[in-house]
């Protein structure tokens, strides 16, 4: 499967792994970048020896391309020279203006994404320089920047853009879903919840069992887990946590029914208190289910837990049949 995306990364697979903080660590970035498609690492919250040995740790696990997530809500140049230092030859931005970041980036060799929520802010990083524009639909778990739906965003960016490769997030896990981004001009897709579900990812098994045992309509899109990241809507599936601060009125930060009460611990991070945003790791003990459970509506049509070479296996086999079929019925 062929794509401008292919072409411009040199992948074999138009998919990119969402950056899923805590739970995309080097295994899971590899596994899909040894399976075709582009291993993300979203590095931004940590410390610059964290980000250079994370980034050294993937490379020992592949050979091939992968890329690196910066969130511009927080400073990230000396993260980004961590990354070019060690030749990193993806970045990709997200939640802010990039624009002084750009030429720095194409300067040491790296393309270029960012995650953009309307056409306005897709033309506008573009025309700071951007290679590749990915445009995230309401849907999407984890972090949401925008309120439009995939389905009406994809094309209003494409239309803004083009030439400019697009990428689709937001609702997307199986082949169904590539096969729809790609009818609506997209020229790749970015998978988050579905990889969450994997052997690769180092997300706690009782968050995987939550996961696969939710529907569609058990997200709920918030701004509840905050401490870390304030002001910042997301989507999550709804849990003990989001119950008892609905009970309570929904009081803001500083009112809400067992604030700063830990209810996890974790090896790497250490205390985990009530709404913080925070990543139901492998390494944490505690209250699981009452943790920040980004997810995205796609939940639905996840079922099982599978390597990451069967999740994308599956997709894109899908993917080929659909569009094939969709042809012949079009030819007939």
């Amino acid at each position: 499967m062929k794509s401008a995306l292919c072409e411009s990364l040199g992948i074999k697979i138009p998919i990119i792994q969402a950056p899923m903080g805590g739970a995309d660590g080097p295994e899971l970035a590899a596994a899909v970048s040894n399976a075709g498609g582009l291993g993300m690492l979203a590095l931004w919250p940590y410390d610059v020896d964290i980000v250079r040995e994370t980034i050294r740790a993937t490379k020992a696990l592949t050979d091939l391309l992968f890329g690196v997530n910066l969130n511009m809500h927080f400073p990230q140049d000396k993260r980004l020279d961590v990354c070019l230092e060690e030749k990193v030859r993806v970045i990709s931005f997200f939640w802010g203006d990039s624009s002084k970041l750009i030429d720095r980036t194409h300067e040491g060799n790296a393309v270029v994404l960012h995650t953009c929520a309307s056409a306005k802010e897709a033309r506008k990083v573009v025309d700071d320089g951007v290679d590749i524009v990915v445009a995230q639909g309401w849907e999407a778990g984890g972090h949401v920047r925008g309120t439009v739906s995939t389905l009406p965003l994809i094309p209003a960016v494409v239309n803004a853009v083009s030439p400019t490769p697009v990428v689709a997030a937001g609702g997307i896990a199986d082949g169904r879903g590539l096969a729809a981004a790609m009818a609506l001009g997209a020229d790749g897709v970015w998978i988050g919840t579905r990889f969450l579900a994997s052997y690769e990812a180092a997300v706690h098994p009782r968050y995987q069992k939550l996961l696969l045992g939710a529907t569609e309509d058990d997200t709920c899109h918030t701004e509840l887990f905050d401490i870390g990241w304030p002001n910042a809507s997301h989507r999550v599936l709804r849990n003990k946590t989001v119950d008892i601060w609905e009970a309570a009125g929904r009081p803001p930060s500083g009112a809400r029914p067992g604030e700063n009460e830990v209810i996890a611990k974790s090896r790497s991070r250490g205390d985990i208190v009530r709404y913080r945003s925070f990543t139901p790791t492998n390494n944490v003990e505690g209250d699981i289910d009452a943790l920040s459970l980004w997810s995205g509506q796609s939940v639905g049509i996840v079922a099982d837990v599978k390597s990451v070479s069967e999740i994308m296996s599956d997709i894109v086999r899908e993917a080929g049949e659909i569009l094939k079929n969709i042809s012949n019925r079009f030819d007939g």
